[in-house]
């Protein structure tokens, strides 16, 4: 029994194959016909046959090519056109109050505020005119931030505004402005006042001469009572005399009449009265005051 059963299983596994291989040579023989196996290497080989391949539809949008339309004309001789270049214009950069510019990287400010005690080089007085000018020189150095200001530094200053003494009893006027300083063989623009002239306060930058309408009043006071002590006299004498003893009085009511008159009215006659004049000599002490800040070159 058990050869019979393998006897068939032996034959199954023989005859399987022969059914299962069933090989598909429609290829083969289509590469037959068109093929010669001989002369495979000297030919060219032809197209393989096409197969039905699923068609895929790709929708491209039309490509629209501007059309230029070329003219032939005879082109004229190229000319070059002229350009103009625009305006450039400097820009200012330099400091304030100064010719430094800021790319002097050795500018050292002088901080306004900063006071200088100067003596005068030139009379200060009530004749000078405006624009005058008039020179300083420092008595004492200055300290500063990384700079020292030595004595012997020359400052000038221009009148700005005088006058003589006034008729309403005012007395003269100068007022000086510092306008420049020289450091280092070199000049500077300064803006400072004066603040004291001949150690005396200045106030509002006026060197002023004094006020003498006050005197003035005193004065008319004084001539009056003046006046009155000559017809005084006048009238001892009068009364000596025994023919003068008759008229005596008489100077002294018209000298106490000159009097009251002189007393009551000198504020009126007062006002003719001229002040004080200004003239400050050479070698004078001042002190000036810088208003603005001032840049130096190293």
């Amino acid at each position: 029994m058990k050869r019979i059963v393998v006897a068939i299983l032996g034959l199954y596994l023989t005859i399987a194959p022969a059914f299962a291989l069933e090989l598909d040579l429609s290829v083969d023989e289509e590469i037959r016909k068109n093929y010669n196996p001989s002369k495979l290497e000297q030919q060219n080989l032809p197209p393989l046959p096409k197969t039905a391949t699923p068609s895929k539809t790709v929708t491209t949008q039309p490509k629209t090519t501007p059309t230029t339309t070329k003219t032939t004309t005879s082109t004229p001789p190229k000319t070059t056109p002229t350009v103009t270049e625009p305006v450039k214009k400097k820009v200012n950069k330099n400091l304030p109050g100064t010719t430094l510019t800021k790319d002097d990287f050795t500018a050292i400010k002088i901080k306004k505020g900063t006071k200088f005690r100067l003596k005068s080089n030139n009379l200060v007085s009530d004749y000078l005119k405006e624009g005058y000018k008039v020179s300083f020189t420092s008595l004492t150095p200055v300290y500063q931030r990384y700079v020292t200001i030595p004595a012997g530094t020359v400052f000038t200053a221009s009148v700005e505004d005088s006058h003589l003494p006034q008729m309403t009893g005012n007395g003269g006027l100068v007022v000086l402005r510092i306008e420049s300083v020289k450091f280092n063989g070199r000049t500077y623009s300064a803006h400072g006042k004066v603040t004291k002239a001949n150690h005396k306060k200045i106030f509002l930058n006026n060197i002023k001469g004094k006020r003498e309408y006050w005197k003035g009043v005193l004065n008319q006071i004084d001539k009056g009572e003046a006046f009155y002590q000559k017809t005084r006299s006048t009238s001892k004498k009068l009364a000596d005399n025994p023919i003068g003893v008759i008229i005596s009085p008489i100077p002294t009511i018209v000298g106490a009449v000159t009097y009251v008159v002189n007393f009551a009215g000198s504020p009126i006659f007062s006002i003719g009265h001229k002040g004080g004049r200004v003239s400050i000599p050479a070698g004078s002490e001042f002190e000036i005051k810088l208003q603005e800040d001032v840049y130096l070159s190293l």
